[in-house]
This record gives structure tokens, C-alpha cells and sequence, in this order.
């Protein structure tokens, strides 16, 4: 189990803001880790998190700190997933994108290309006897509808739970990735679909959650296997008031859902951190298709990490404290990103080996005891297994460990 990472980023203070009240801002930066914001009335909140970006930060840092670590397992199999949160106009989607995903100066390049690049560069130092393939998804959440951002005709895409997959998006289109600039004008065509409009707060707001999905499988020659990893990016859209951006008609009901949305996931991360150990607690993740798309991230089989993205103005300091009590209440979360789906590769029974066939009856076995066993019998299961030294260690390869890797992380135990 390990606990999702977040960090807080101040983007610079906006032309606007500047206007309204001079260079004054809110925080008072302690160290690298720790800092003091006031609210309207002059009230100090001490707040921690693993790192916080101030507004001097640069692009490459946040990525270096918060992503690469977690584009690194990806390649390694493990399940990945990174959130941008805030208030409209505080930055996530610069964080997420840069200014353009094309952009060409290092310095501004946001996670999104970043990971691209970071995904090849794995690739390419990887062994000669591994073979990997790049996939892509990408969706947004508008509306409470998943549409496909590479097909506008399918919008209305369904969200599935699959016992080998955990959550998918059944239908959605998967494109084939060969190198970082197909993997960039893929990106691009996409966000060009993506619903936006102008509010008092920011001239290009996201109407919608969006949502990439990168798919990569490693298939080992020598082993004759296939290891399969998902990252996911989730640029959520932001938090509103509406005496702030004077949202109107169907900006304003736009808002009305995102708001809606972003409150389902706030309940969804209560459920998650104030529930008691000894009793399991229902999460209400089907509340909205945002939480029902999380649901592996926030509490299943995945490594996680959130940036808060805040506007250090004495003006947005209410929004900022909202924000950063989410992150902190996020904080507190605990996931389990150590599965690894493996598939054996059919030319074993080609020679005559047998393994294939009962390892695949082991499983179908375990997810009938997964079904109806509950999480003590489990954790009694698992230590009666090590001390038999059938399930020796949960991050071997072993041909007896996968099987039951599948009973012991299965997603609804955490």
C-alpha cells in the first residue's frame, strides 16, 4: 500500500489580479514542503505536502518530481495516474499541456509531451528482447457524457469493470503509437476537440474532464509473456463560482455539471479517508462517471499522484483553501499499484507445456474465491500461503505468484 503523492503548484499572478491588488499574495512560503496562506480575514492555515512549486517553478520541475517516477513503473507494468485539480483559471491545464502541446521551448513544455518523451526514452534503453507497443485513448467528460475525442460520433461511450483490466472504456478508440511526434500530432487532433469557452476568469476554459489514456504492453521474447501497463492523465476542469465568471446560459450550465462532478469526487475521497480500517466502507464511485472513471486510481491498482494547481491572489484565496483542503484530505489515500497482468503466450502449447492450461485454471479458480471471500479471510488466506511459501513475494514473477497477486489486490479491498 502506498499513499497517493501530492503537490501543490501557485502559478504567477494573472494581469487581472495585479490590477485589482498590486504584487500582494496570500502565502508565505516555510521551506520546499511547507507553507502559510491567509483567507479574507487574515486567518494563517499551515498546510504540508510532498513538494510545493512556487511561482518561480519551472515546467521541468514539476514533471521530474511528480511524473517521471510514475512514467518509469509504467514502462515496468505498473498502473499510473496523474490529476490536475483547482479552481478555473489556476493553471492545471498549463501544468497538463503548456501552451501548446506542440510547443517546441523546452522550458515550456507541460506533463503531457513530457510523458511522451519520457515514455520513448524508457523504450529505447529497454532490452532487445523486449517488444513494446504504445496505445492511445483519449476522452473527455462533458455534460456527464464520455465522448471519444478521436471519434466526435461516439459520444456517449460507456465506462465497463473488467476483473483483468479493472475499469475500461469500452468502445473507445485506441490509436497505435510508433514515435514521440506521431504520439504529439495525435494529442493535438484531440484537444482540438475538446469543448472550451470564455469565461470572466479565463479567456479558454475547459468545459469537460479530459482524459488520456497511454496503454503499453511488453512482451518478452525470451519468456514468452506479455506485461501490460496503463499511465493516465486526467486534466480536470475547474472548480467555479459563478459570481466570479459571470457564467451564463449554457456556460452556466456547464458549470452547474462540472461542479456537480468535482463534489461527487470530493465525497468519493471522504469515503476513502474517513471511513474506519476494521469495517469497509461503501465508496460511492458511480455517483458520477468522473469517480466511476478513478475508480482504480483512487482506490484500486494504480500508482498515484495529484497536482493542486492554486492562484497565490489574496482575491482567489477562498477557492485556494478549498483546493488545498482536497489535496490534503487526498493526501491520506492509500492504493495498491503493485499488480501486474501477465498473459502466457500460446506457443508454450504448441511444444507440448502444460502450464499455460493451469495457470489459467488457477485464476479461474482464485476470482471465483475473490467473489465470495471477504477481506479478513483474505488477509488470513495470504498469510497462510507465505508461511507456506506458495506466495513468497508480492513483487516476484513467478509463474505460482500471479495467480494469486490477482486474489490479494483485488480492487474493491482497498
Amino acid at each position: 500500500m502506498s499513499n497517493v503523492t501530492v503537490c501543490v503548484r501557485f502559478r504567477p499572478l494573472s494581469s487581472k489580479e495585479k490590477r485589482d491588488l498590486g504584487d500582494n499574495i496570500c502565502i508565505q512560503s516555510m521551506d520546499s514542503e511547507t507553507f502559510i496562506i491567509k483567507d479574507e480575514k487574515e486567518e494563517g492555515f499551515t498546510f504540508s505536502f510532498d513538494k510545493v512549486f512556487y511561482e518561480e517553478s519551472n515546467q521541468a520541475d514539476v514533471y521530474e518530481f511528480l511524473v517521471l517516477p510514475i512514467v518509469r513503473d509504467t514502462v515496468n507494468s505498473i498502473n499510473g495516474t496523474i490529476i490536475t485539480y483547482g479552481q478555473t483559471g489556476a493553471g492545471k491545464t498549463y501544468s497538463m499541456e503548456g501552451p501548446n502541446i506542440l510547443e517546441s521551448d523546452e522550458k515550456k513544455k507541460g506533463i503531457l509531451p513530457r510523458v511522451v518523451d519520457g515514455l520513448f526514452a524508457c523504450i529505447k534503453t529497454s532490452a532487445d528482447s523486449t517488444k513494446y507497443t504504445v496505445k492511445l485513448s483519449m476522452v473527455e467528460i462533458y455534460m456527464e457524457k464520455v465522448r471519444d475525442l478521436f471519434d466526435l460520433s461516439k459520444d456517449n461511450i460507456q465506462i465497463k469493470e473488467s476483473k483483468t483490466q479493472g475499469i475500461v472504456l469500452s468502445g473507445a478508440t485506441e490509436i497505435s503509437l510508433s514515435d514521440t511526434a506521431e504520439a504529439l500530432q495525435s494529442l493535438s487532433s484531440g484537444i482540438a476537440n475538446r469543448a472550451i469557452g470564455e469565461t470572466q476568469m479565463n479567456m479558454a476554459s475547459s468545459r469537460s474532464h479530459c482524459v488520456y489514456m497511454f496503454t503499453l504492453n511488453q512482451e518478452s521474447i525470451s519468456e514468452k509473456r506479455v506485461k501490460s501497463g496503463k499511465l493516465i492523465l486526467v486534466d480536470l476542469a475547474g472548480s467555479e463560482k459563478v459570481e466570479k465568471t459571470g457564467a451564463e446560459g449554457r456556460v452556466l450550465e456547464e458549470a452547474k455539471t462540472i461542479n456537480k462532478s468535482l463534489s461527487a469526487l470530493g465525497n468519493v475521497i471522504n469515503a476513502l479517508t474517513c471511513g474506519s480500517p476494521a469495517k469497509a466502507n461503501h465508496i460511492p464511485y458511480r455517483d458520477s462517471k468522473l469517480t466511476r472513471m478513478l475508480q482504480d486510481a483512487l482506490g484500486g491498482n494504480s500508482r498515484t499522484a495529484l497536482l493542486c494547481c492554486c492562484s497565490p491572489s489574496p482575491s482567489n484565496a477562498s477557492e485556494s483553501l478549498s483546493t488545498l483542503r482536497f489535496g490534503a484530505r487526498a493526501k491520506h489515500i492509500k492504493t495498491s499499484p503493485l499488480v501486474i497482468k501477465v498473459s502466457e503466450e500460446k506457443c508454450s502449447k504448441k511444444n507440448g507445456d502444460a502450464s499455460g492450461t493451469r495457470d489459467e485454471s488457477f485464476e479461474k479458480i482464485l476470482e471465483k474465491m475473490s467473489e465470495r471471500l471477504n477481506d479478513e479471510d483474505i488477509k488470513l488466506l495470504e498469510e497462510l500461503f507465505i508461511q507456506a511459501g506458495l506466495f513468497v513475494d508480492p513483487d516476484s514473477e513467478g509463474t505460482w505468484n500471479q495467480p494469486f497477486k490477482m486474489l490479494f489486490n483485488k480492487p474493491f479491498l482497498h
